[in-house]
């Protein structure tokens, strides 16, 4: 795992742990992201926190737009938006019921929408999957100002 903290969360009342007040955590259905979301619900649990899962619909590849013609992209984005909303169902249903839990689907490019959400939704935690440390957890790291928590599953021990 790895933590970056941007500032310093605050101190529990009782003085010897942190606890984070408002996390969100990115699901995608990756393994890597299940688990990223178990750690998630276990520091929202044991912290009284709020939890937002965030989500964002697929996006074809630009090249997709020029061989798909608009009924096949229409069905494409529905699939999209359908896989997006069970993801964060499916999500949501392994939230306890004593946290108090967010959905966000978005359409924007995950990259941006993500670090908008952190920063709109004034967040002091983003628990996220890495399956390497290229792609949306490097960005994050990057341009997050609030410290991020990345959970590698076993495929990224075994590189």
């Amino acid at each position: 795992m790895i933590l970056k903290a941007a500032r310093t969360p605050r101190a529990a009342s009782d003085g010897r742990s942190v606890t984070f007040h408002d996390i969100v955590v990115a699901v995608d259905g990756s393994a890597d992201a299940e688990l990223a979301l178990t750690h998630a619900i276990d520091l929202a649990g044991h912290g009284r926190s709020r939890l937002t899962l965030f989500t964002a619909i697929a996006q074809p590849p630009p090249l997709a737009y020029w061989g798909l013609a608009a009924p096949g992209l229409l069905t494409f984005f529905e699939l999209a938006e359908a896989e997006a909303d069970k993801i964060a169902r499916r999500a949501r249903d392994r939230v306890s019921e004593h946290v108090c839990v967010t959905l966000v689907v978005t359409s924007r490019r995950v990259r941006a929408a993500l670090v908008q959400q952190i920063a709109d939704g004034q967040h002091d935690l983003v628990v996220m999957g890495g399956r390497d440390r290229s792609g949306i957890s490097r960005y994050v790291l990057g341009h997050s100002a609030v410290p991020v928590l990345i959970v590698h599953g076993e495929s990224f021990r075994h590189h």
